[in-house]
């Protein structure tokens, strides 16, 4: 599975930080950063909960 983040969508909410620390970061904007872009299996259920939580909708999880 694969992250993509549409960072132009991000509101700067900080919640996919919150729900996926090891997976997220946010610049100095407040704008999410992709740290990790294949996820390891025991991740997958933090991205989920980011992608629930982004009231932007910038978050997509992808097979590949």
């Amino acid at each position: 599975m694969k992250v993509e983040l549409e960072a132009d969508k991000c509101v700067a909410s900080g919640q996919c930080v919150l729900a996926a620390m090891d997976i997220f970061d946010q610049d100095d904007d407040g704008i999410a950063i992709l740290l990790e872009e294949t996820p390891a299996a025991e991740q997958l259920d933090d991205v989920r909960e980011a992608i629930a939580v982004c009231p932007a909708a910038a978050i997509r999880l992808v097979e590949g």
